[in-house]
């Protein structure tokens, strides 16, 4: 018996060990031995190399337990490993399987020791050596050496792919240089070794240019629809700083300069790098614009040269990001000098010429030692010689380069996309990513560098980045550093829960792991009763409502129970987590019963999959869409006519019918120019009862959300109800995005 409860003790004593190794991401291996280390007011940290790149390590150690420790008896020495206190940091030449990132962790009563290979796993053994320590050791008032005592074991861990990244935008938003370096401490502490930062774009300009001053005088700054100024940028002192700063923790600032596209900033500033040579301001909108680079202009050529040397000097990165996306050809095909580019170098089209630009600039950081990183859309016309791929509409992109022997970075927006809602990319489908294509061969796999987390900051500006990126980044560093074979979703999971704590203390205003509302409603057309019943997706967080049109908070009505109404109901919700009202969700639901409410819609074209809301019900689902496209509420139909066909299961009577229809020209979206309605008894001939037009002008910007209704004079029956929705095709000539193709966006067809 009493053997048994030993036994169950070691047993409870070695899982309480275990929910203590909350390291993320999930070394390699982890073996647990008996007794602790223990922290005492005067330690040594001990190397064995003259190296000056280990000693840089050694004092970053110093200073950190220094400040979180309170331990002010630091000495650092250089005496081999004659020492048996203390914590040691080695280089062994005989530990080559670990490359450049892997190190050994040995944790005893009386030393702890790090083995690496290069000086980067040095480091990365000292963050896991961090997340041993108590959560509080991360806060600004630290803990004292008493406290802190941390398991005896054994990790050796080695990372799966060498580009582990985080996309900042501060193109969009600026954001200040000490976040930028707070970001990177994040990232270092996750093991993740890229910033992917990305400094110019349509509403701002951010690196500063000595021969081109007017890129940051005129091209940082935006005036905002209240007359005020927006703006900033980075001094190339800054940048200088911002860069050392990164390189001693060991990640790699990879720049971003976008061409041909996303260059209105530029052009604003020197109107002449443009097709029209016409003065235009920083862009204020949100969405893709048509002024872009001239690419048969030398003159843009040069410049594009001029901003890359500079470059080049402020970011020792071998890789240089140019963007290469979302670059509307409208201009060049209208541009004289253009067509002449095209015409001179034998290119067939647009897509050509964009490649043929890219090559320029390829061939030029080839020259001086750098490699050309673009997004998948340079693929269009043929990769240059020397280019890398960032496949981010899928892993297509990532397919083609790598089977054309080029380098792939990825970041699909299907999983790596943190701009997107929670309801969109929640932190178990980032878990699910994987950058290795299933498709490829094991000489292709080797082009897969690794992947990135992408945080674009139209809706994020820098107070909202926290939340965006935390916990979901915890995530895809495990995705990134553990091989598929170590990783497991539910032990994942419970170390997020003991990673919250650290995040508190290190400052983070993190956000939810998946969408917080579970929300299913119910309509008895038989009574005309609508009934909601609302979840919580995820624990320690409270629910409040109001039906009155008000926004609510802890004063509002706190769900308990089913909400029920009759005939149609409006909601607000919040989900509040417990004890941290900065940390919530809003939700907007409007439900309205009708005779076509859960009856059978058949399409003719398909849905995008990335907009189809409830599928095949959402037209028939009594749920409204809302003024954000991203509710998941909206249908979207990209460049067909939406034509659906609903079945009322036997003749009806009906007097009106209205559909939905939601109009945001900055993201292609458009109201139908026309749309018709027909009714038929047997579902094969109909005839037309109404044709609508637009109700407002397809040049209005903003978010607008109307219903084409149509109120018939007599009463009516039928069983088949057809609706054909036309689709405009293509941006027109005046839009942003002349010539791309665009969509129509319906929530719900309502039948009365």
């Amino acid at each position: 018996m009493k053997k048994t409860i030993l036994i169950a003790l070691i047993l409870l004593f070695t899982m309480g060990l275990y929910a203590q190794i909350k390291i993320i991401p999930q070394p390699t291996s982890v073996g647990l031995k008996k007794g602790f280390y223990r922290f005492s007011d005067k330690i040594q940290i001990i190397t064995s190399d003259n190296d000056s790149v280990v000693a840089k390590i050694a004092d970053y150690l110093k200073i950190l337990l220094s400040e979180k420790a309170n331990i002010k008896d630091i000495r650092v020495i250089n005496s081999g490993f004659n020492q048996t206190k203390g914590i040691i940091l080695s280089l062994d030449n005989n530990k080559s399987v670990f490359g450049l990132e892997g190190y050994e962790l040995d944790v005893n009563e009386t030393f702890i020791k790090i083995v690496a290979y290069k000086p980067n796993g040095l480091f990365y053994g000292i963050q896991t050596l961090r997340q041993l320590f108590p959560a509080h050791f991360e806060s600004k008032e630290g803990l004292s050496e008493q406290e802190i005592r941390i398991p005896c074991l054994e990790i050796t861990d080695i990372p799966r792919f060498p580009w582990r990244g985080m996309l900042l935008d501060c193109g969009r938003h600026f954001m200040d240089k000490e976040f930028v370096k707070r970001y990177i401490d994040l990232l270092a502490y996750y093991k993740m070794n890229t910033l992917h930062w990305h400094l110019t774009e349509d509403q701002g300009w951010r690196v500063e240019i000595k021969k081109y001053p007017k890129l940051t005088e005129t091209g940082a700054w935006r005036t905002e629809s209240d007359g005020s100024r927006y703006g900033g940028f980075y001094t190339q002192d800054d940048i200088r700083e911002i860069v050392a700063y990164a390189k001693e923790r060991f990640v790699n600032v990879v720049p971003e300069i976008e061409l041909p596209g996303h260059s209105v900033a530029a052009i604003a500033s020197y109107p002449y790098l443009s097709c029209t040579g016409k003065q235009i301001e920083v862009e204020t909108q949100w969405g893709v614009f048509k002024d872009i680079y001239c690419a048969g202009n030398d003159s843009t050529l040069a410049f594009l040269k001029d901003v890359m040397s500079e470059v080049i000097s402020l970011f020792p990165s071998d890789y240089i990001h140019i963007g290469g996306d979302e670059a509307p050809k409208f201009r060049w095909e209208h541009c004289e000098k253009c067509q002449n580019r095209m015409k001179n170098n034998n290119l067939k089209n647009e897509h050509e010429l964009q490649t043929w630009l890219i090559s320029q600039i390829d061939e030029y950081l080839q020259k001086n030692g750098r490699k050309l990183i673009g997004w998948d859309e340079i693929l269009e016309g043929g990769l240059s010689k020397g280019a890398s791929v960032q496949s981010w509409r899928g892993m297509e992109g990532a397919i083609a380069a790598a089977r054309s022997g080029h380098d792939a970075i990825v970041s699909p927006t299907s999983h790596a996309y943190f701009d997107y809602d929670i309801s969109n990319i929640n932190l178990e489908k980032v878990y699910s990513f994987d950058p290795i294509p299933a498709e490829l061969n094991e000489d292709e796999k080797k082009h897969i560098l690794g992947g990135e987390c992408n945080l674009w900051s139209e809706r994020a500006p820098q107070e909202k980045v926290d939340g965006r990126m935390f916990p979901r980044i915890l995530a895809m560093s495990e995705v990134l550093w553990t091989y598929p074979k170590n990783r497991n979703f539910t032990e994942f999971r419970k170390k997020v829960q003991l990673q919250y704590q650290t995040l508190k203390a290190l400052g983070v205003n993190y956000g939810f792991e998946c969408d917080p509302l579970i929300l299913n409603a119910n309509s008895d057309i038989s009574t005309k009763m609508i009934t909601v019943n609302l979840g919580k997706g995820q624990d320690d967080t409270e629910i409040y409502y109001t039906t009155n049109g008000t926004n609510p908070d802890r004063k509002a009505i706190k769900y308990t129970k089913a909400i029920t109404a009759k005939d149609s109901l409006n909601l607000k919700i919040a989900v509040l987590a417990n004890g941290n009202d900065d940390n919530k969700f809003y939700y907007e639901r409007e439900f309205k019963m009708s005779k076509s409410t859960g009856k059978v819609c058949r399409f003719k074209y398909p849905y995008s999959p990335n907009y189809r809301a409830n599928g095949d019900a959402t037209l028939t689902d009594g749920i409204l869409g809302t003024s954000n496209f991203r509710d998941g509420n909206w249908q979207g139909f990209e460049g067909n006519d939406l034509i659906a066909v609903i079945d009322l299961g036997s003749e009806t009577e009906f007097s009106s019918i209205s559909t939905g229809f939601l109009q945001s020209t900055p993201s292609w979206i458009f109201f139908p120019p026309q749309l018709e309605y027909f009714i038929s008894k047997d579902g094969i001939e109909f005839r037309s009862i109404g044709v609508l037009t637009a109700p407002v002008s397809a040049k209005d910007v903003e978010m607008l959300v109307r219903r084409y209704k149509i109120d018939l004079p007599m009463i009516i029956k039928t069983q088949y109800i057809k609706i054909v929705a036309k689709n405009m095709g293509v941006c027109p000539d005046w839009h942003p995005g002349a010539g791309g193709k665009t969509w129509i966006f319906a929530d719900e067809i309502i039948i009365k």
